[in-house]
Formats: structure tokens, C-alpha cells, sequence
């Protein structure tokens, strides 16, 4: 008799759990689950009041602001993300609170100023009207906007 004892194969569910899970980021709207449509756009603080809001000391804050110019925040990010009940694309603000948890809500217009690499989805306030236009039209057929003589 053998007194060898025979390993019992793992079940597909034990082998699998080694497996990242998918983010919980949910819509505010309709509780369902948000995919990525974009990388994550990271903030950054240029104030001291930006990190004041964010729970660091008044003192801590002016320090180091005064030594670096921005200061990244962990933990906070723009993303777009396409909520499949609402059909659309929409830009949030998320906070991660813990392990996997995260608050998310839109993102309000003046956290556009705390990113580098994302271009405003209202689009630059110094550029006019026309030149936007142009720059949506396709084709070559835009020299038509000029009204030659």
C-alpha cells in the first residue's frame, strides 16, 4: 500500500483568482458599472489652497508649494468613461477612499486647470468661433467660409 497522498487537482475557480478584478466604478446616475473610454489623467496642485482643501496643514502646504512649483495628488484622477444605460461618454473625477473603492463624480470645469495632456472639452477660451469651425470641418472645401470676391 502506498502511503503517497495524491494531490487533488485545483478546481478552475481556486486557479483563477490570481486574476486582477475589474475596477467597482460605478455610474452616479444609473448604478451600473463604468467602462474606461481613456488613461487616467492624474492632478496636480499649483496653490496651497488646493492642498489645504485636501486635509494638509496650512504650513505643510506653503512649504511645498514654495519648493516645487506643482505638486501631483495621489489618489485623484480625470477619467472618460461610456456608461452603457445613459449611451454616452462622460469625463469624471475620481478619488480613490480605499482598496478598490472609489468616489466618483463629473468633473467640474476648474479641475481642467490641475491636468497636463487633456485638451478642454469646452476648448481653448482665446481661440474664436471661426477658427474652431474651421478646424472641425473635413475636406478642403472650407476655403468656401472665406467668401472670395
Amino acid at each position: 500500500m502506498n502511503n503517497c497522498t495524491q494531490a487533488t487537482p485545483k478546481r478552475r475557480s481556486e486557479r483563477n483568482r490570481k486574476r486582477s478584478k475589474r475596477r467597482a466604478i460605478f455610474c452616479p446616475i444609473h448604478r451600473c458599472y463604468l467602462d474606461s473610454a481613456s488613461q487616467k489623467y492624474r492632478l496636480f496642485a499649483d496653490r496651497a489652497g488646493q492642498l489645504i482643501q485636501r486635509g494638509v496643514k496650512q504650513k505643510y502646504a506653503l512649504m511645498l508649494i514654495a519648493s516645487n512649483t506643482t505638486v501631483a495628488l495621489e489618489g485623484e484622477w480625470l477619467e472618460a468613461f461610456w456608461c452603457s444605460q445613459c449611451q454616452s461618454t462622460n469625463w469624471y473625477h475620481l478619488c480613490q477612499t480605499g482598496d478598490r473603492t472609489y468616489k466618483v463624480s463629473l468633473a467640474p470645469d476648474q479641475l481642467w486647470q490641475q491636468v497636463t495632456g487633456v485638451m478642454d472639452p469646452q476648448g481653448n477660451p482665446s481661440v474664436g468661433e471661426f477658427t474652431r469651425r474651421q478646424s472641425r470641418k473635413i475636406g478642403f472645401h472650407g476655403v468656401k467660409d472665406f467668401g472670395a470676391i
